[in-house]
Protein backbone atom coordinates (compact mmCIF):
# COMPACT_ATOMS: atom_id res chain seq x y z
CA UNK A 1 0.00 0.00 0.00
CA UNK A 2 1.33 3.42 -0.96
CA UNK A 3 1.95 6.01 1.70
CA UNK A 4 0.33 9.43 1.53
CA UNK A 5 2.50 12.41 0.84
CA UNK A 6 2.41 15.05 3.56
CA UNK A 7 2.89 18.35 1.78
CA UNK A 8 2.92 21.64 3.70
CA UNK A 9 2.84 25.16 2.25
CA UNK A 10 3.62 28.55 3.77
CA UNK A 11 0.64 30.86 3.27
CA UNK A 12 2.92 33.92 3.18
CA UNK A 13 5.87 33.04 0.93
CA UNK A 14 4.56 29.89 -0.81
CA UNK A 15 7.46 27.68 0.37
CA UNK A 16 6.48 23.99 0.02
CA UNK A 17 7.80 21.13 2.18
CA UNK A 18 7.37 17.36 1.77
CA UNK A 19 7.70 15.57 5.11
CA UNK A 20 9.57 12.31 4.67
CA UNK A 21 9.16 10.88 8.17
CA UNK A 22 6.80 12.17 10.84
CA UNK A 23 8.48 10.20 13.59
CA UNK A 24 6.58 9.32 16.73
CA UNK A 25 3.94 11.41 18.45
CA UNK A 26 5.03 12.89 21.73
CA UNK A 27 3.14 12.57 24.98
CA UNK A 28 3.56 15.71 27.07
CA UNK A 29 2.59 15.64 30.74
CA UNK A 30 2.50 18.77 32.91
CA UNK A 31 1.61 19.39 36.52
CA UNK A 32 1.23 17.04 39.47
CA UNK A 33 -1.52 15.18 41.28
CA UNK A 34 -5.02 16.54 40.50
CA UNK A 35 -3.66 19.34 38.27
CA UNK A 36 -1.93 16.93 35.89
CA UNK A 37 -2.59 17.33 32.16
CA UNK A 38 -1.49 15.08 29.33
CA UNK A 39 -1.54 15.98 25.66
CA UNK A 40 -0.40 14.27 22.50
CA UNK A 41 1.57 16.55 20.19
CA UNK A 42 2.78 16.34 16.61
CA UNK A 43 5.56 18.52 15.31
CA UNK A 44 4.47 21.86 13.91
CA UNK A 45 6.14 23.21 10.78
CA UNK A 46 6.69 26.96 10.86
CA UNK A 47 7.68 29.36 8.09
CA UNK A 48 7.54 33.18 8.08
CA UNK A 49 6.77 32.90 11.82
CA UNK A 50 3.47 31.13 11.11
CA UNK A 51 2.30 27.51 11.14
CA UNK A 52 2.43 25.97 7.67
CA UNK A 53 -0.74 24.62 6.05
CA UNK A 54 -1.07 20.86 5.42
CA UNK A 55 -2.31 20.51 1.84
CA UNK A 56 -5.13 18.02 1.37
CA UNK A 57 -5.03 16.80 -2.23
CA UNK A 58 -8.05 17.45 -4.40
CA UNK A 59 -9.35 14.30 -6.06
CA UNK A 60 -12.13 15.71 -8.27
CA UNK A 61 -12.00 18.45 -10.88
CA UNK A 62 -13.89 21.62 -10.01
CA UNK A 63 -12.68 24.13 -12.58
CA UNK A 64 -12.20 24.53 -16.31
CA UNK A 65 -8.46 23.90 -16.02
CA UNK A 66 -7.53 20.27 -15.62
CA UNK A 67 -5.35 19.38 -12.66
CA UNK A 68 -5.93 15.67 -12.01
CA UNK A 69 -3.21 13.46 -13.44
CA UNK A 70 -4.38 10.98 -16.07
CA UNK A 71 -2.52 7.73 -15.42
CA UNK A 72 -2.29 4.40 -17.23
CA UNK A 73 -0.17 1.31 -16.81
CA UNK A 74 2.11 0.57 -19.75
CA UNK A 75 4.54 -2.27 -20.45
CA UNK A 76 7.77 -2.81 -18.56
CA UNK A 77 6.41 -2.01 -15.11
CA UNK A 78 5.83 1.64 -15.99
CA UNK A 79 3.01 4.16 -15.83
CA UNK A 80 2.35 7.04 -18.17
CA UNK A 81 1.22 10.29 -16.49
CA UNK A 82 -0.26 13.34 -18.22
CA UNK A 83 -1.90 16.46 -16.86
CA UNK A 84 -4.04 18.44 -19.33
CA UNK A 85 -3.08 21.78 -17.80
CA UNK A 86 -1.71 25.04 -19.21
CA UNK A 87 2.03 25.43 -18.78
CA UNK A 88 2.54 29.18 -18.90
CA UNK A 89 4.64 31.49 -16.74
CA UNK A 90 2.58 32.24 -13.65
CA UNK A 91 0.29 29.18 -13.92
CA UNK A 92 1.71 25.71 -14.38
CA UNK A 93 2.22 22.28 -12.89
CA UNK A 94 5.38 22.62 -10.76
CA UNK A 95 5.89 18.91 -10.20
CA UNK A 96 4.42 15.44 -10.64
CA UNK A 97 5.12 12.72 -8.06
CA UNK A 98 4.31 9.04 -7.90
CA UNK A 99 4.04 6.97 -4.73
CA UNK A 100 4.28 3.23 -5.28
CA UNK A 101 4.86 0.94 -2.33
CA UNK A 102 7.62 2.50 -0.26
CA UNK A 103 9.01 4.57 -3.18
CA UNK A 104 8.41 8.22 -3.97
CA UNK A 105 9.62 9.76 -7.23
CA UNK A 106 9.13 13.35 -8.31
CA UNK A 107 9.75 15.25 -11.53
CA UNK A 108 10.12 19.04 -11.31
CA UNK A 109 8.67 20.96 -14.25
CA UNK A 110 9.13 24.41 -15.80
CA UNK A 111 6.43 26.44 -17.59
CA UNK A 112 7.79 25.53 -21.04
CA UNK A 113 7.72 21.76 -20.37
CA UNK A 114 4.81 19.44 -21.13
CA UNK A 115 3.31 17.93 -17.95
CA UNK A 116 3.88 14.37 -19.15
CA UNK A 117 6.18 11.77 -17.63
CA UNK A 118 6.78 8.04 -17.41
CA UNK A 119 7.59 6.49 -14.04
CA UNK A 120 8.82 2.99 -13.24
CA UNK A 121 6.58 1.30 -10.62
CA UNK A 122 7.69 -2.32 -11.07
CA UNK A 123 5.12 -4.87 -9.94
CA UNK A 124 3.08 -2.39 -7.86
CA UNK A 125 -0.65 -2.62 -8.54
CA UNK A 126 -1.84 0.35 -6.41
CA UNK A 127 -0.23 3.69 -7.26
CA UNK A 128 -0.91 7.28 -6.17
CA UNK A 129 0.04 10.11 -8.51
CA UNK A 130 0.20 13.75 -7.38
CA UNK A 131 0.40 16.98 -9.37
CA UNK A 132 1.14 20.36 -7.79
CA UNK A 133 -0.20 23.50 -9.49
CA UNK A 134 1.48 26.73 -8.43
CA UNK A 135 -1.97 28.42 -8.16
CA UNK A 136 -4.39 25.61 -7.29
CA UNK A 137 -2.29 23.43 -4.99
CA UNK A 138 -2.19 19.64 -4.74
CA UNK A 139 -4.11 17.06 -6.82
CA UNK A 140 -4.13 13.28 -6.55
CA UNK A 141 -5.18 10.33 -8.69
CA UNK A 142 -5.11 6.70 -7.55
CA UNK A 143 -4.82 3.89 -10.07
CA UNK A 144 -5.08 0.17 -9.51
CA UNK A 145 -3.97 -2.45 -12.01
Amino acid sequence: MARDLKIYRCLDCGYVVDVIDFGKRQVITKGTSFAKTTTIADAVLVCCSKEMELLVPNTTEASSEKHLPTVKFIEGGKISVKVAHPMIEGHYIKWIAVVSGDRVERLELEPDQAPEVTFYVGDEIDVDVYAYCNLHNLWKTNIKK
